[in-house]
């Protein structure tokens, strides 16, 4: 059952809205002033206030100020006899869902209430998503080797610094770009990846800058790219060495000037996205042999971050198993296997040529057709090497 607070100075009023919110089966609070409200929404977790503008003590557009710096702050709907244009957009500015006069109509209140949950409701799913998306990016190890890489990113993701990611396939480098994103400015803002040798070179300037209805045989419609996509937040250019020259001349362009056009048009579109890239391939030897812009690289590098490859890290892997124990538990509604010393110990002094997406792949096989507890005859049974 949804928790509403009326802070009013005025018992009629409040007498009025809790028998007409009662009826509508809300728990109701009352505060009869400002101050009064202010510590009830401290003390208490409220889904809702309706909160009075003038009153003695505090004023609703301090209480509602001071409300919104709080870790856990409602939907606010404020009310008022002396309400006008400014006050509402001050209020609304402030972070209140909406602005009613008083007397209120009972209609527009009860739909302005609903309307007022469903975005706290909304707001509360958006919450524990993020947080689960945050969970399943989650950088496990305490090796030095990703230490480093750790502290990197500390410093590095609360700046628009652009940062080249280097290493082996299947070490974690999309896992990275997620991290700088998350702890960044920007991480309200869209996170948008690309695989630029998964997308054929022909379509892969369409896929970065979008296109006009028209642009070529199969633009049977306009469409925005990646970096309109990505718009205020991050763009990640996955596998950027084996992006065609064409394109990269037009990523430089985007890079220096902000600027990109679509296939099809000369119109410029200013754009405010940062860039991270990744590779696996050697640049400095691209660049040599031709196949990469020097220019391009250097704009790319303004920070380096080498990921470690999984064989340079062992330590971990005790803790990457527990993960991937938990993380394919989750996924299947299982509970959670457990695994032998033994059998750890084996796995530690595999090579793990493909990494961690390799040592995850082996683990998921393992509790399919491993015992419950899985063991060291599971793991030389099931496993690769």
């Amino acid at each position: 059952m949804p928790k509403i607070l009326i802070i009013d100075d005025e018992r009629f009023i409040r007498a009025s809205l809790r028998e007409i919110l009662e009826y509508e089966k809300f728990e109701v609070t009352e505060a009869q002033d400002g101050e009064e409200g202010l510590q009830k929404i401290k003390d208490e977790e409220f889904d809702l206030v309706l909160c009075d503008v003038k009153m003695p003590k505090m004023d609703g557009i301090e209480v509602l100020d001071q409300a919104k710096s709080l870790d856990k702050s409602p939907q606010f709907i404020m009310i008022s006899a002396h309400g006008s244009i400014e006050t509402a957009v001050e209020a609304t500015k402030k972070g209140a869902f909406d602005f009613i006069p008083k007397p209120p109509d009972l209609n527009r209140l009860l739909l302005t209430v609903r309307n007022a949950l469903d975005k706290k409701q909304l707001v509360t799913e958006t919450k524990v998503l993020k947080k689960k998306l945050s969970k399943k990016f989650d950088m496990v190890g305490a090796s030095p080797a990703i230490a480093r890489v750790k502290d990197t990113i500390e410093k590095v993701a609360p700046t628009d610094a652009r940062v080249l990611i280097t290493g082996p396939n299947g070490t974690g480098k999309e896992l990275v770009a997620h991290w700088i994103h998350q702890k960044s400015n920007r991480v309200e803002e869209a996170f948008v990846a690309v695989n630029c040798a998964a997308i054929p070179s022909e379509l892969i300037e369409s896929e970065l800058f979008g296109h006009e209805k028209g642009a070529f045989t199969s633009a049977h419609k306009q469409r925005a790219g990646k970096f309109e996509q990505a718009q205020g937040g991050t763009l990640f250019l996955d596998e950027i060495g084996d992006m065609s020259l064409s394109a990269q001349s037009k990523v430089l362009r985007a890079l220096q000037e902000n600027l990109i056009n679509r296939v099809g048009s000369d119109k410029d579109i200013k754009v405010d996205v940062r860039v991270l890239a990744a590779t696996n391939k050697d640049l400095k030897k691209e660049i040599e042999a031709g196949r990469f812009r020097e220019d391009l690289y250097h704009r790319l590098s303004v920070i380096l971050i080498q990921v470690p490859a999984l064989k340079d890290r062992k330590e971990d892997i005790p803790l990457l198993i527990e993960k991937f124990l938990e993380d394919i538990a989750q996924e299947n509604g299982d509970a959670k296997k457990k695994i032998t010393v033994e059998a750890v110990t084996k796995l530690q002094e595999f090579p793990w040529t493909g990494n961690i997406r390799e040592l995850r792949n082996v683990v998921e096989r393992l509790v399919i057709l491993g015992e419950p507890t899985i063991s060291l005859e599971d793991v030389k049974k099931y496993a690769d090497y």
